[in-house]
């Protein structure tokens, strides 16, 4: 699957925020898009190297946001952690992150709304995966009783985790969690036996198991949680028309990727960073149509960021959706 596919999807709480300490900082890139006559100011979205981005690159490469009589801006960043801090400084409007990251920034005094769903509308869209060390025995959820599994705290990837145990009746105290925000660093310690097991998201899932990784349990059975367009509720309120064709252009594209995959293949293989050890095996993901996450995926995330005190109290669906964004 490709449920929230991020190398960078994992988002420990540091400074009260979601952020993510992968890869170097190093000072964002930007392309701009620029119909000859716009009636809305410019978007200005933040970008990753990773799969849930890929409809602004479909978008960019297919002329939509030209089309769509909008200027959209990508501005390319390393790791989440600048990226977040960007949208704290109002230096760009918006991005697509995880709902654990939307309650974070909210509570660190950043005002933003989700527009839409980017992967995950379906269980079959961003997958997690829970793996074993290749010289490991353990094979099914209820075997790491008592084992190491490495995660990154506080993060989508912890409540993802917890769900996959709970749903299979493993109680969470019996599993030793290790935290290990790095992505590349986990799966390193995974296939060298340092520890017993991670939770990893595709692609470095896909990549754990080609390399030995034993499968042991992931979220294509339901749908846990998604990756979402989020933005600015001040940029929302100072270009409404700008956001709203930022977001209709987002949909369009996701349809043309899903629609051709192969035509984007090479698009995705770069932009994504695929590693080369997959490249001929793993699929160009898929987008659903534009849609908001529902009451229930919302209430799930904010249940278990309460229970685990990472929020005082829960966000209430309007405090998060701004459905006003979705193309009617």
């Amino acid at each position: 699957m490709q449920k929230r596919s991020l190398w960078f999807k994992v988002i420990p709480v540091v400074l009260g925020l979601t952020l993510l300490a992968s890869g170097c900082a190093t000072a964002p890139s930007s392309s701009t898009n620029q119909p000859s006559t716009a009636a809305s100011k410019p978007v200005k979205i933040g970008v990753l190297p990773i799969e849930d981005n890929l409809p602004f690159y479909v978008a960019e490469k297919d002329g939509l946001y030209t089309k769509e009589g909008v200027q959209v801006q990508l501005v390319n960043f390393a790791s989440a952690v600048e990226r977040d801090t960007a949208l704290q400084a109002g230096q760009i409007d918006g991005e697509v992150a995880d709902m654990v990251a939307v309650a974070l920034l909210k509570k660190g005094g950043t005002d933003v709304k989700i527009a839409a769903i980017g992967l995950g509308a379906t269980p079959k869209e961003g997958r997690f995966a829970i793996l074993s060390s290749p010289k490991s025995n353990i094979r099914d959820l209820n075997a790491l009783k008592g084992a190491t599994l490495g995660i990154s705290e506080n993060s989508i990837i912890d409540y993802v985790s917890d769900q996959m145990l709970g749903d299979k009746g493993v109680t969470l105290k019996d599993v030793k969690k290790m935290s290990i925000p790095k992505m590349p660093v986990r799966l390193d310690m995974l296939l060298s036996d340092q520890i017993n097991a991670a939770c990893l998201p595709d692609p470095l899932a896909s990549l754990a198991e080609a390399k030995g990784a034993h499968l042991i349990a992931d979220d294509t059975y339901r749908n846990i949680s998604q990756t979402v367009f989020l933005f600015r509720t001040k940029s929302i309120q100072d270009n409404p028309a700008g956001i709203k064709a930022a977001v209709q252009v987002y949909g369009l594209a996701g349809q043309a990727l899903s629609n051709h995959p192969d035509q984007y293949h090479s698009l995705f293989l770069e932009k994504a960073q695929i590693p080369s050890d997959i490249q001929q095996s793993y699929k160009t993901p898929t987008f659903s149509k534009l849609q908001l996450p529902t009451q229930d995926e919302i209430d799930s995330v904010m249940k278990w960021m309460v229970d685990k005190k990472l929020i005082p109290q829960a966000y209430s669906y309007k405090d998060l959706v701004d459905s006003s964004l979705l193309p009617q």
